[in-house]
């Protein structure tokens, strides 16, 4: 019944999982009203058909209140295996302004207008939001290892991600970690939460699996950039980049991700690839970014790998051609390379990950940073836990 998050899903993946099993949680995450019904029908079905799985023991509320620690076993694009753990809990929706949950990107109207039109019919959370917490004293992280410990109550699968739930029936005992915490996905659906909370004061949590900074899985991936359009050669570039960057080839016979890796440890660094080859840009000591467009904001997103290289070398590959540029996003490195060189792309700009404490620094900076700028890995899954909202 389970299934990746609603804005991860298109429109053929929304049917693959609606064909796999009439309860599958697409059904009412992402409703769809029948043939010559208005559209805004869809959300009133989704309401009676999860009003008819509760009636019918499809779904069963627990009788007491209860927390969820939940265990994703994945492997990362290069097969190196990773657990990420973190609980399930329900968090006040109470907006940005008391500061205690604090966002890293901008939202967008539309979202959520279709996610606080499901929250009004269905009155409930279908799907969870994922905090991250400091968890300096690692209480989190050592109790969520705990329970972890035991046999679990719930095991699935999804998308090659395994999955295991622990119900924790004694959730006074359980440490909880104190504010702030830090949106890592799912900012248009605490925006919903915390509108609908205003129009129902009963309504005032919203499910979120919390993780812990110090989570030995915890996982932030980059976003690697795919540009489609002629004129976009390597050689084009290089004197816009020379102004800011020392231009590297990369070394026959050297794994190119590894090697990024290894020149971004102590600064920007980025590769770019055409079909030709593939060289690194390293950023010059002492550059100074108070007037580069999409720079001047606050320091800690001039900080940032994926704001200087998004400003200083995606830029001005897109400008570099009057022909139309698509850009299409990976966070599969090799899948980039081989975009490039077999796939059409006519150049890839790969990056080194952002690191939890930069999205921290961001967001308590009251900032926000570029599109595509974190991938935080595995998806959180819908449909293993419901709430409620009243």
């Amino acid at each position: 019944m389970i299934a990746p998050p609603y804005d991860v899903i298109d429109t053929a993946e929304r049917a693959r999982f609606a064909a796999l099993d009439k309860h599958n949680i697409v059904h009412v995450m992402l409703p769809e009203a029948p043939s010559g019904r208005p559209a805004d029908d869809r959300y009133r079905i989704a309401a009676e058909l999860l009003a008819s799985w509760r009636a019918r023991g499809i779904l069963t509320r627990d009788r007491e209140p209860a927390l969820y620690v939940l265990a994703q076993d994945f492997a990362l694009p290069n097969g190196e295996p990773y657990t990420r753990r973190g609980v399930l809990a329900a968090v006040k929706a109470e907006g940005y302004e008391p500061r205690r949950v604090r966002p890293h990107e901008r939202t967008h109207a539309g979202p959520k207008a279709d996610r606080l039109a499901l929250l009004r019919a269905t009155v409930t959370n279908i799907e969870s939001i994922f905090l991250l917490a400091p968890d300096h004293d690692r209480a989190l992280a050592d109790a969520v290892a705990s329970v972890a410990q035991a046999k679990p109550d719930a095991t699935a699968e999804l998308n090659a991600v395994g999955i295991r739930l622990w119900a924790v029936r004694d959730p006074s005992r359980f440490p909880l970690p104190p504010s702030p915490l830090y949106i890592a996905d799912g900012h248009h659906r605490y925006e919903t939460a915390s509108a609908y909370a205003q129009e129902n004061p009963a309504a005032d949590r919203v499910l979120s699996l919390i993780v812990s900074a110090r989570e030995p899985g915890l996982v932030v991936l980059p976003t690697h950039r795919l540009i489609f359009g002629a004129g976009r050669e390597i050689d084009r570039m290089l004197p816009r980049w020379q102004d800011w960057f020392d231009v590297q080839p990369v070394p026959a016979g050297v794994d190119p991700i590894r090697h990024l890796a290894t020149l971004g440890r102590n600064q920007t660094a980025c590769l770019v690839a055409d079909r030709s080859r593939i060289v690194a840009l390293l950023m010059r000591p002492g550059a100074v970014f108070d007037r580069v467009p999409g720079l001047a904001q606050s320091v800690a997103v001039r900080d940032l790998d994926v704001a200087r290289v998004e400003s200083l070398v995606v830029q001005e590959i897109l400008g570099a051609s009057t022909s139309t540029p698509i850009v299409r996003y990976t966070a599969d490195a090799n899948e980039a390379l081989q975009s490039v060189r077999h796939g059409g792309a006519a150049a890839a700009v790969l990056l080194n990950p952002t690191k939890v404490e930069q999205v921290f620094a961001v967001a308590d900076a009251g900032d926000v940073m570029p599109p595509k700028s974190t991938y935080f890995v595995p998806k959180v899954p819908s449909g293993l836990v419901l709430r409620s909202a009243d």
